[in-house]
């Protein structure tokens, strides 16, 4: 019978070792005690179903241990076997330290180096009892508050020092307060399982600060999670306490084992030909539809059996809500293209434990047809990056850009409304982890990307950003005014948009990376956040979104917008014309929702113009208009700026 579960369990008798592969001729479990030396080696038997098993008598919990596997090695054909190599166990819960790349780790069979001393061993855990299950309490139409675990508290005064940079200080007081207070539904956590760095960073002083190369799915990285699960399984229950969901950032689209220059760490050592697609009649040319290497072959059974054990650990034993997947088209892939409902899909949405979960796609990845915005299907939300775009282009002053702007506040239809669905699945998104922050965005027209090392070819070069004058930090006073009306006007219309929104940790205070928009190497003060210099009153700013936000939830309903719901109007209350529509330099709008759950009419203006404008709209009879993102606001917008309304009864 196959085993309840891969990996290492603990029994009344020892442990059972469990390891799949469809192509090793041999697999061994190698024991090591606490200086590292190999102590043991076990032979495991190999039985139906391709597993790979045996019980080891004597052993407990805190036992360390890697697998090693036999059979042919002739790369050229996509068979990587070498008994030398010690392979991390694919369904390890815990490891006993961070990997460290060293070019010996993907040494050819024939030097016979044996990796051990330079593996992190996976520990024997006994898991805890499961968390019990219950539906999550972010909705669609809440924030997501996307979070780099490490770089989030590493300089805050009031975390501890031991703690700065982990999962457990996202429960300390101070982060819960700055939570509440920006009203985040659900905070997102860039990936937290166990990374090694890419084979370049190292002779450039650089290091993989944000975990986008996973060498296993379930161990988390030792220096996030120094407590291991239990801390992770903390933090989740503070942070439901408090009303917040819990999403993990998960990378099931390739390794850190990269290309065929790379290391063999795990899978490439198990079995190659099942884990990594490749090009079409050439086994031996991993595919890279993920720009990392290689690409996990999501078509497999036995790949999507570790993607699943993996997200059900998360969500049994610590308790995690959702997940937003990066590259996410690569989950369902075959040799003919991305299919919407491959196999992969199907089973998630069958899975008793997964199918109430959060479900975030990032829409795109590298490979032929990788552009897939729109295209899956519910439940998933989906990163909308024409909402990104277009909102930039609007703000920046690009001509025809109004109509474009209209279109992403009302939900996308055009992307999300087919076939006849009323709701929204867009995540709307000015900034995110990879790109400019939104401060960066108004103060660089261009990247500045030299610290990484690449002569700054690397990161996007379309940023559809602005400078307001001059490139880079100013103590001009004339051009900080500009930047931080057009940080203020940013915020607002992603508050004001309807469906999910998501904020980048730090956007709301006007954190800089200093214009470097690929900061994935930069562990240090260039990606960690600046909690002593920010900017409290953009900071205020944000929660007073959130608040309004929150108040009148008609204007975050995912419910897509149609006609009947809003009218969107001249500043003096005429309905825009087809010449409004078309004239390139529209470049003010009002937004006036007018929904038939809604009790009041509320409206948000956006003035792109550098001129101060008026807010005429007619009330109804007995009604006036007020501000409601400012204490008795005047009813005129400043330059570059935005304002909601609401209309009211008049005393």
């Amino acid at each position: 019978m196959p085993p309840e579960r891969f990996g290492a369990t603990i029994t009344s008798d020892g442990v059972h070792f469990a390891l799949w592969s469809e192509t090793a001729t041999a697999a061994w479990v190698s024991i090591f005690d606490a200086d590292d030396a190999e102590i043991d080696r076990v032979a495991l038997e190999r039985g139906p179903a391709d597993i790979f098993q045996a019980v080891v008598p004597g052993l407990g919990e805190g036992t360390r241990y890697g697998f090693r596997t036999d059979g042919p090695y002739e790369p050229s054909q996509g068979d990587w076997f070498d008994p030398a190599k010690l392979l991390a166990d694919p369904h390890a819960v815990t490891i006993d330290r961070p990997y460290a790349y060293d070019a010996r780790l993907g040494a050819r069979r024939d030097e016979a180096i044996d990796t051990a001393p330079l593996m992190p061993k996976a520990v024997v855990s006994a898991l805890p009892a499961p968390v019990p299950h219950r539906p999550p309490s972010f909705i669609p139409g809440g924030l997501i508050y996307e979070v780099n675990v490490r770089g989030f508290t590493m300089l805050h005064p009031e975390i501890p020092q031991k703690q700065r940079g982990t999962i457990a200080a996202l429960c300390h007081p101070a982060i819960i307060a700055h939570l509440r207070k920006i009203g985040v539904t659900a905070i997102e956590l860039m990936p937290i399982t166990a990374w090694i760095d890419e084979r370049h960073l190292g002779p450039l002083g650089l290091s993989n600060s944000w975990g986008y190369n996973p060498v296993g799915f379930m161990a988390l990285d030792p220096r996030l999670a120094p407590g291991g699960l239990a801390e992770l399984r903390r933090t989740v229950e503070t942070l439901h306490g408090e009303g917040i969901s819990v999403l993990l950032d998960v990378v099931f689209n390739h390794s850190g084992e990269s290309d065929a220059q790379g290391p063999t760490l795990s899978l490439r050592g198990i079995d190659n030909h099942a884990y990594f697609s490749t090009v079409r009649d050439e086994p031996g040319t991993l595919a890279n539809d993920s720009g990392c290497g290689n690409t996990l072959n999501c078509d497999h059974p036995a790949t999507r059996r570790l993607i699943l054990d993996a997200m059900r650990h998360f969500v049994c034993h610590a308790g995690i809500d959702g997940f937003r997947f990066d590259l996410a088209p690569i989950l369902g892939r075959s040799r003919d293209g991305f299919e919407p409902d491959a196999a992969f899909f199907r089973e998630l949405r069958r899975d008793p434990l997964l199918n109430d979960r959060i479900l975030i796609a990032e829409p795109w990845d590298i490979g032929p047809g990788g552009y897939q915005l729109g295209n899956l299907r519910e439940p998933f939300l989906e990163w909308n990056d024409r909402y990104r775009d277009d909102v930039r282009r609007f703000w920046r002053g690009d001509p025809h850009s109004i109509g474009d702007l209209a279109t992403r506040l009302a939900g996308s239809s055009d992307i999300f409304g087919g076939h006849g669905r009323t709701h929204s699945r867009s995540v709307n998104f000015i900034t995110a982890h990879d790109g400019f922050t939104l401060a960066d965005l108004t103060q660089y027209a261009a990247k500045h990307n030299e610290a990484n090392g690449e002569a700054n070819r690397d990161g996007h070069n379309d940023n559809f950003s602005w400078n307001n004058g001059i490139e880079g930090a100013s103590d001009d006073p004339a051009i900080t005014a500009a930047r931080y009306s057009d940080r203020k006007a940013l915020l607002a219309t992603l508050f004001a948009s309807r469906g999910t929104i998501m904020l980048t940790a730090g956007d709301e205070f006007g954190r800089s990376q200093q214009g470097n928009n690929n900061a994935y190497a930069q562990d240090n003060a260039i990606s960690w956040i600046d909690w002593a210099g920010r900017d409290r009153a953009l900071e205020d700013f944000v929660a007073r979104l959130a608040a309004i936000r929150a108040a009148h939830p008609e204007i975050a309903d995912p419910v897509l917008l149609g006609g009947a719901d809003v009218e969107w109007t001249s500043f003096d209350g005429r309905p825009f014309e087809d010449e409004d529509w078309h004239d390139p330099k529209t470049a003010s709008i009002v937004m006036l929702l007018h929904l038939p759950e809604q009790p009041r009419r509320i409206a948000v203006a956006f003035n792109r113009t550098d001129e101060a404008l008026s807010v005429g709209l007619p009330p109804k009879p007995g009604h006036h208009w007020r501000r409601l993102d400012e204490d008795g606001g005047a009813l005129t917008l400043p330059p570059r700026s935005v304002a909601y309304l609401i209309e009211e009864a008049s005393a």
